[in-house]
This record gives structure tokens, C-alpha cells and sequence, in this order.
């Protein structure tokens, strides 16, 4: 069931994320309104539950219970274990970390474009980082 949530919400999270993104670059050199405010802020928010289910289903997955059965060790000289136990969790959150950066750098620009750019750049970077590291195999 937490499988099934943390994937059904990523597609939401990734959306929302690209859709900011995208709406960054569209609207550089328009005016920030309070709608872009929202779709910021939205992303971020989705963003964070969606970390919430994840640390949630990680300690319950068979993937971490591997990585205690088996030890570090075999778990980095397994690519597909890796990629779930140690280079998925760290990557979104680090994305994480960069639409909370972003988000926070972005409302203390005075200028329109300013706001643009940092959601662009944050927010960009963090949607590079989630495409990276997604399980695509288990994804669709």
C-alpha cells in the first residue's frame, strides 16, 4: 500500500515540478503573479509529503531489509539495490533541499524576473536530480 501511495503521488510531485519549471521559463520576462507564487509553493509542499511517504516506505521495504540482512558492502556492489537503498533516497532528497532552497531564495527577489530565474535554476536543478534517479524499471 505505501509502494502503491509513494508511486501514485510521484507522478503528481514530477508533474508539478516540471509544470513549475516549465512555467519559469515561459514567464521570465512576464509578471509574477500570485498565481506562479501558488504553483511554487504547491510543488513545494507536494514535494515534502511526498518525501514523507518515501522515508516512510523506505523502512519498510524489502530493499532496506536487504540492506540490513546483507550489509553495505553487497548492497553497493549491487546496481539495482543501490540505486533503491542509496542513490534514490539521497538524490530526492537532495532535490528536496533545492526546491526548499529555491522556493525561499525566490521570495526575497524584488524583481519579476529575478523570481523567475531562481524558481528556474532551483527548481530545475532539483527536476534533474528526480529524473536521474527515478527506478524507471518500476515506474510504468
Amino acid at each position: 500500500m505505501m509502494k502503491m501511495i509513494h508511486s501514485y503521488w510521484a507522478y503528481l510531485a514530477v508533474a508539478l515540478l516540471l509544470f513549475t519549471v516549465i512555467n519559469a521559463l515561459l514567464n521570465a520576462k512576464k509578471e509574477y503573479k500570485d498565481k506562479d507564487l501558488r504553483l511554487a509553493l504547491f510543488t513545494l509542499i507536494v514535494s515534502h509529503i511526498q518525501l514523507l511517504i518515501g522515508l516512510g516506505w523506505y523502512f519498510m521495504s524489502p530493499a532496506y531489509k536487504a540492506l540490513k540482512a546483507n550489509g553495505m558492502g553487497a548492497t553497493m556492489k549491487d546496481s539495482a539495490q543501490r540505486l533503491l537503498t542509496v542513490e534514490h533516497p539521497i538524490m530526492m532528497i537532495l532535490a528536496i533541499v533545492f526546491i526548499t532552497i529555491g522556493f525561499s531564495k525566490h521570495k526575497k527577489k524584488t524583481t519579476d524576473a529575478a523570481k523567475f530565474k531562481t524558481i528556474l535554476i532551483w527548481y530545475g536543478l532539483a527536476l534533474v536530480f528526480i529524473l536521474s534517479r527515478i527506478p524507471w524499471s518500476q515506474w510504468f
